[in-house]
C-alpha cells in the first residue's frame, strides 16, 4: 500500500519537465516581455537567439555534470569535445562537401573517437593529475586549431558553409527553427544523462566515485566504467558543439580552450553539482548574466559612477566572479543543492511532527495506531 501511495508522486518531476518543454516549445509563438532580462519580446529573433545560446550551454553543462557529478571526474579539457563537434561539423561541410546530417554524424563520431583516445590516456591517473592531463589535451587541441588556418580558419575561426545546410536553418528569419533545434538538442542531452544516471552504468559510476577500491574488489572494472561515462559525456558535448556551430554560423578557437571548460565548471557549481536540473539552471543563468551584464557594463548608469566603482562594474567577469564567490560561500550546494536540502529538512520536520503526535497519543492512553493507518498518519 505504501508503494502504491508513493507511486503518483514519482511522476511529478516528469510531468513538470514535460510541461516546461511544451512551454519552451510554444514560447516563440508568444508575445512575452521580461525587461532587464530579455532584450526583446519572446517572438523576436534577438531574444530567440539568446535563449538558444542559453540552451546550448545548458546542454554543455549537463554533459559536464555527468562527468563531474556522476563520475566524480574533474576535467579541465571538456571544451575540447565541444569544439570537436563545432569544428567537426564545419570541416565536414567545408572540406568534405557532405550534407548537414551526415556532417553532424561525422562530428559526433569524431568527438567520441577523440574522447576515447584522450580518455584512455587520462584515466591512467586520477584526481588532480587527471585534471592536469585533460588540461594538456585541451591546450594541445587549441594549438592545433590556431596553427592549422587552412583547415580550421586559425585565429579568425571557421565559418559555416551554408551551401550544405537546409534553408530552414539559415538566416535571421529562421531563428525560430534554430531555437527549436537547440531545444531538441537540450532534451536529447537531458534524456541521455537521465538514462545513464538511472542505469547500471550510472550506479557503477557513482560507486566508483565514492570508493574505487571497493568496486575493484568486487571484480568490476572502474577504468572501463569511467571511460564509458567519459566518452558519453564527450559525445553529448560534441552534440552541443554542433548546435553552437549552426546557431552562431561559425566557431572560434575559444570553443576548444580550457577557459570555456572553467566557465562550464562555474555553471555546474552555480546550479549544483550532481543535479541535472541544477546544471540547466546554472547554464541558463550564467549565459543570461554574461550577456546582460555586458550590456549593463556599457550603460550610461555605470559610466556616470566614480572611477573606483565604474572600473570594476564595467567588467562583466568581475561581477560574475563576485556572484560565484557569494554562491560558494552562502550556497555551497549551489542553487539546486540548497533547494534540495531545504525540501529534505521540511520533509524531515513533517515526519518528526507526525511521530511526536503518535507518541503523545500513546502517552495519553489512546488506542495505538498500527499498520497502514500508522503509515498513513506518518505520511500526512
Amino acid at each position: 500500500m505504501l508503494r502504491r501511495a508513493q507511486q503518483p508522486g514519482r511522476w511529478i518531476p516528469a510531468v513538470v519537465g514535460a510541461a516546461l518543454v511544451v512551454f519552451m516549445a510554444v514560447l516563440p509563438l508568444l508575445n512575452l516581455s521580461l525587461p532587464g532580462i530579455l532584450p526583446t519580446p519572446t517572438y523576436m529573433p534577438g531574444t530567440l537567439a539568446l535563449l538558444s545560446l542559453c540552451m546550448v550551454f545548458a546542454a554543455l553543462a549537463l554533459s559536464y555534470n555527468l562527468l563531474l557529478g556522476s563520475g566524480g571526474m574533474l576535467s579541465f579539457g571538456h571544451a575540447l569535445y565541444f569544439g570537436a563537434g563545432a569544428y567537426g561539423l564545419g570541416i565536414a561541410l567545408e572540406h568534405f562537401g557532405v550534407p548537414l546530417w551526415p556532417g553532424v554524424f561525422i562530428a559526433l563520431v569524431g568527438g567520441m573517437v577523440i574522447a576515447l583516445a584522450t580518455g584512455a590516456v587520462s584515466m591512467r591517473v586520477s584526481g588532480i593529475p587527471f585534471a592536469m592531463v585533460t588540461l594538456a589535451f585541451a591546450q594541445a587541441g587549441s594549438v592545433l586549431v590556431r596553427r592549422n588556418s587552412q583547415i580550421t580558419g586559425g585565429e579568425e575561426g571557421l565559418s559555416l558553409n551554408t551551401e550544405q545546410v537546409p534553408d530552414f536553418l539559415i538566416g535571421v528569419i529562421n531563428t525560430r527553427n534554430l531555437y527549436w533545434f537547440t531545444l531538441a538538442v537540450l532534451v536529447v542531452v537531458y534524456l541521455v544523462t537521465l538514462w545513464v544516471d538511472t542505469s547500471r552504468l550510472g550506479h557503477l559510476a557513482r560507486a566508483t566515485r565514492e570508493n574505487e577500491q571497493r568496486v575493484r574488489v568486487l571484480g568490476l572494472s572502474p577504468y572501463r566504467v569511467k571511460l564509458i561515462v567519459f566518452v558519453i559525456a564527450a559525445g553529448l558535448a560534441s552534440l552541443a558543439g554542433v548546435a553552437y556551430m549552426l546557431l552562431q554560423s561559425g566557431t572560434v578557437p575559444r570553443s576548444v580552450s580550457a577557459d570555456l571548460t572553467i566557465t562550464v565548471l562555474v555553471m555546474v557549481v552555480l546550479g549544483g553539482v550532481g543535479f541535472r536540473w541544477g546544471a540547466i539552471v546554472g547554464g541558463v543563468l550564467y549565459t543570461l548574466l554574461d550577456q546582460r551584464l555586458t550590456v549593463l557594463a556599457g550603460s550610461d548608469a555605470i559610466a556616470g559612477l566614480p572611477d573606483w566603482l565604474r572600473v570594476p562594474l564595467s567588467e562583466p567577469l568581475f561581477l560574475l566572479g563576485v556572484l560565484f564567490i557569494v554562491v560558494v560561500m552562502f550556497l555551497p550546494g549551489g542553487i539546486a543543492g540548497t533547494i534540495d536540502s531545504a525540501v529534505r529538512r521540511a520533509r524531515g520536520e513533517k515526519t518528526r511532527g507526525a511521530l511526536r503526535q503518535l507518541d503523545d497519543a500513546d502517552d495519553a492512553g489512546e488506542t495505538p495506531v498500527t499498520g497502514a493507518a500508522a503509515s498513513e498518519r506518518v505520511r500526512a
